[in-house]
């Protein structure tokens, strides 16, 4: 009975369009209820869950995504990209993959880089003849360090954030570098623009232009692994940043500004905590009724072969990935195949990489892909051309997802020479 509450009940809720972070609340509520569970765990399970110094980085690492959007960080890396390999047939398409990927290792978020980029990007797609497809790049914002999909991944499994940033990078420059290749395949038949050749005197111009934001994911990023600062603690690193080079270097933050950025930024982490808040409860209750561990026993005797079972986890967290945000699907899922994983032989760093891969390519699949619906807003084109645009990027990211799950080294190596 409680299973069918928890799990029947919520995903009920979810096709009937009840916002994800109610569907958790209310399962939760009545899961509590059925269990005989006391309600005053409710504001104890979500007290803990966001009152944690680890989780600090999610408001954080948000609000320094939207002080780069405000102080023109990103329209300045596209600017450069552009003069650096706009003028090729196919070099918007790495314009839109490489800026991506920048911005992705500011913000930790797809769908924070759709918004910030596709503004610039998706009419420059347009007017060159490219499909918006490719929006779809934005995706690796989430698999991209520093990520806020494995800040909550870290919380939840008491793992390393460092290792999983770590972890992290080779994977999304695989992720790129498919996006590029399912772009130049899907846009032949497209009757492409290139933008003029740029002289030397226009590349110093918007190089000189671009360093501070080139800059900004080497402090980010060699500040954790030179071991100056923590995960959280770069993030507060990065607002520092971010707001100096907006106000006083590119002088596009104005004081009045402030109020408005930081409005946005709370109301973007008021949103993920909110579900991070609700998604305990529900994970709680898995745990304590221990049925998180009898479905984990009942995968175990699916099969006793390796393949066969990272095989299953990942079909469960692509189809999650359809329905569910990032946080919800860790929350709910993680507690169940965790277990499965470390009784094969999986380390968790590389199972945290794979469960995020898959709900990267979440973020572009129908029907609740986050990133498709802030594309069409940008774009102001209907989901069915954009869904159809985006098949070759979903094909890309399966492609580099069953590399990552069997060649494991691509995610652990570089884990693999931190202390």
């Amino acid at each position: 009975m409680l299973a069918f509450v928890l799990f029947g009940l919520f995903f009920l809720m979810v096709f009937l369009n009840v916002p994800v972070a109610v569907a958790l609340g209310l399962s939760s509520t009545i899961g509590l209820w059925v269990g005989g569970f006391s309600l005053t765990t409710i504001a104890d399970a979500m007290y803990s869950a966001i009152g944690k110094f680890t989780l600090l980085a999610i408001p954080f690492f948000i609000l320094a995504g939207v002080i780069m959007e405000y102080a023109g960080i990103s329209r300045r890396l596209v600017r450069f990209a552009r003069v650096c390999v706009g003028h090729t047939k196919s070099g918007l398409v790495a314009v839109v993959v490489l800026v991506s990927c920048f911005f992705a290792a500011i913000s930790g978020s797809g769908p924070a880089t759709v918004a910030a980029l596709g503004a610039i990007l998706v009419p420059a797609m347009v007017e060159a003849g490219y499909n918006v497809g490719m929006s779809a790049s934005g995706a690796i914002g989430i698999v991209i360090p520093p990520s806020i999909a494995f800040v909550i991944y870290a919380s939840i499994t008491g793992t390393s954030i460092g290792k999983l940033f770590a972890a992290g990078i080779i994977p999304g420059i695989l992720m790129g570098l498919s996006y590029v290749a399912a772009a130049m395949i899907s846009s032949r038949k497209d009757k492409i623009k290139p933008q003029p050749k740029a002289s030397r005197a226009e590349f110093l111009a918007t190089l000189k232009d671009a360093v501070w934001g080139l800059l900004t994911p080497v402090i980010i990023l060699g500040g954790i692994y030179g071991g100056i600062f923590t995960a959280t603690e770069s993030a507060g690193i990065a607002i520092v940043y971010g707001l100096f080079v907006g106000i006083f270097i590119y002088k596009e933050i104005r004081i009045k500004d402030l109020w408005k950025l930081f409005v946005d930024a709370a109301v973007s982490s008021g949103t993920v905590l909110y579900i991070v808040a609700c998604a305990r409860i529900y994970a709680w209750i898995l745990s304590t009724s221990h049925l998180a561990a009898d479905l984990s026993a009942r995968m175990m005797t699916i099969s006793d072969n390796r393949f066969v079972l990272l095989l299953l986890i990942n079909l469960i967290f692509l189809i999650a990935g359809c329905f569910l945000d990032c946080s919800s699907a860790f929350y709910i899922l993680v507690p169940i195949v965790l277990p499965v994983a470390q009784a094969i032989g999986v380390d968790p760093i590389h199972l945290g990489v794979m469960l995020t891969v898959n709900m990267a390519i979440g973020l572009i699949t129908p029907p609740v892909g986050i990133n498709l619906y802030v594309g069409c807003s940008i774009s102001k084109l209907p989901v069915a051309r954009i869904c159809k645009s985006i098949l070759p990027f979903v094909a890309a990211g399966i492609i580099s997802l069953i590399l990552i799950m069997l060649v494991e080294p691509i995610s652990m190596f570089l884990p693999g020479l931190m202390k």
